[in-house]
């Protein structure tokens, strides 16, 4: 937190507007439309919120299917749980850690042999590295499909220039204490279709129909942002960028130190791609390594510091080994290999460094 986020708090309470809705939030909406270039934004109170409207939006309900990708956190499928369709899971490719368009492919082909049409696709662009947007997309469109692009780890990111969450029919951001900018908590539906972003509005503010009284005619939801938390977000866009840089220079430093250390490897930027590298991510190859990805993080944890495997997929989540799933081994190897290593934007050269120094003890 800097002071602009401290100001346009203190600019909340000095106008008395603490409530959901308010002038914050339209003015972080606005901000958030003249970043991503995207035409309509919608301020939310989860990432997970976000999709859950998405959904909605696009007319999953229960008995459909709708294809996510695998290896993500549980918030990207758990929307499609509630509205009582079915996840179908996709694996991921090496390129990029996020959904395989082949694989895309062959899952939409064989639910239409089984008489299912896909009602939605959400690719994840998992720590901050985007996902193969345009051959998603071409898969997508030949197929009729409309895209949920989960952004929520990907503010800032972009491919050619194109911002991470307008490739879709809509995008997803979130605000989580844990993202590269913070609201304390929430989210973004973003769109170029004014009517879906204005949906959106409505259905988050509990669906109150136009009358004197209070009159309901869909179900609604309370998933609007306050006022407060869009405060502290409009403080936070003025530091985005800044915060890219420092997460990139974190991942830079790791590499640069550890990237010829045998059996580690480091993903890296496929040619036009710009990621926020929201959390520096590392494979340990135990067939070439002194240690494993287990090994590792225990050895750093005894040492007081926080390192976490990469997302487990979903298809091996107790609570989806039912769901169906396409691919083959890769989202399991990398989450069998891959850590996540301190990523924060305030990180210190002196804790980088201390990081880099137990890392390269366990290495022989």
């Amino acid at each position: 937190m800097g002071k602009s986020e401290q100001q346009y708090v203190q600019e909340a309470f000095d106008t008395n507007w603490i409530a959901p809705l308010g002038p914050h939030v339209d003015g972080f909406e606005q901000d958030l439309v003249t970043f991503t270039g995207v035409k309509h934004a919608a301020a939310l109170s989860s990432g997970t919120a976000a999709i859950h409207l998405a959904l909605i939006l696009l007319g999953v309900q229960a008995g459909d299917e709708v294809i996510c990708q695998s290896m993500t956190f549980s918030a990207s499928a758990n929307p499609i749980v509630y509205q009582g369709a079915l996840p179908v899971f996709v694996d991921s490719e090496r390129d990029t850690w996020n959904m395989d368009p082949l694989w895309l492919r062959r899952a939409i082909e064989d639910r239409l042999a089984k008489g299912k049409t896909p009602k939605a696709i959400i690719p994840v662009h998992l720590y901050g590295m985007p996902a193969k947007m345009p051959e998603i997309m071409e898969v997508a469109l030949a197929y009729g499909i409309p895209v949920v692009e989960d952004a929520a780890e990907a503010l800032g990111a972009n491919i050619v220039g194109k911002p991470m969450g307008t490739f879709g029919d809509i995008g997803i951001l979130s605000f989580n204490g844990n993202k590269i900018i913070t609201t304390s908590g929430g989210g973004a539906l973003l769109s170029n279709n004014q009517y879906l972003v204005e949906k959106a509005r409505f259905l988050a503010t509990q669906a109150r129909d136009t009358a004197p009284h209070y009159e309901h005619s869909q179900i609604g939801y309370n998933y609007r942002m306050s006022n407060v938390c869009a405060a502290i977000g409009r403080g936070q866009m003025e530091v985005l960028v800044e915060r890219v840089l420092q997460r990139r220079g974190n991942f830079a430093f790791y590499e640069s130190v550890l990237g010829s250390v045998p059996g580690f490897s480091f993903l890296q930027e496929p040619s036009g791609y710009y990621a926020n590298r929201w959390l520096s991510t590392l494979l340990i190859d135990p067939n070439e390594s002194y240690t494993t990805r287990e090994g590792m993080r225990l050895l750093l944890a005894n040492n007081n510091i926080e390192a976490r495997p990469l997302w487990k997929p979903m298809h091996l989540q107790p609570i989806f080994k039912d769901a169906p799933f396409y691919g083959e081994k890769v989202a399991e190897d990398l989450f069998e290999k891959g850590l996540c290593l301190p990523s924060g934007s305030n990180l210190s050269q002196e804790e980088l460094d201390r990081v880099v120094k137990i890392i390269k003890t366990a290495c022989g």
